[in-house]
């Protein structure tokens, strides 16, 4: 006899996460509109989210990556991996081996969760938000976009954060083109603008 597979979801720092919304919306609506207009004959071929990677620079001040590990840790509800230097660099007083950032990889229902309220919450917070460029997709369907400030989302405290910090987000699919992806994404509630 068989077992069926059940998938716990992720908890944080708030507690189990109910369901994604944005994957329900995926499996219902997107998935089927894609293979309706990319003319797909298997569903394993339609596109879909495999990670989402935010990623904070700090440079050398460690008082400064400890406000960023704080910050990531509640924006995303998952604990950063600190990043080193690959080499040493004079002009910017780093040597191999420092730390100089963190980074937290989203998989599954967590990437849901966070491209959800990226999408619907933090972006329209942005001062005079046009959209996001439609220009920065890689060639193979993946999407990176900036952030100047972490004081879109809700869950930086505006009275306690010490210091302005940006972070770069990058959007992973399985999609084989630009146009793929960008269907994808505009499925799911990303503000892209054409081109």
């Amino acid at each position: 006899m068989a077992r069926k597979k059940t998938e716990a979801a992720p908890s944080g720092p708030q507690g189990a996460l109910p369901a994604p919304r944005l994957k329900k919306i995926y499996r219902e609506k997107v998935a089927g509109q894609l293979k309706e207009k990319f003319g797909y004959k298997s569903t394993m071929e339609i596109p879909r989210l495999v990670k989402v990677v935010v990623n904070m620079g700090t440079g050398a001040d460690e008082k400064e990556l400890d406000g960023a590990l704080r910050d990531m840790t509640s924006i995303t509800g998952q604990k950063p991996v600190t990043t080193v230097a690959r080499k040493s660099i004079a002009q910017f007083k780093l040597r191999e081996g420092m730390k100089i950032g963190c980074r937290v990889t989203l998989r599954g229902d967590r990437a849901y969760h966070f491209l959800d309220k990226l999408a619907t919450v933090a972006l329209p917070r942005i001062r005079d938000f046009q959209g996001l460029s439609g220009k920065s997709f890689d060639g193979r369907g993946n999407y990176s976009f900036g952030l100047q400030e972490q004081l879109v989302f809700p869950e930086i405290d505006y009275d306690s954060f010490d210091k302005i910090r940006g972070m770069d987000i990058t959007i992973c699919t399985t999609a084989k083109t630009d146009e793929e992806g960008r269907e994808l994404l505009k499925g799911l509630g990303m503000p892209l603008r054409d081109k």
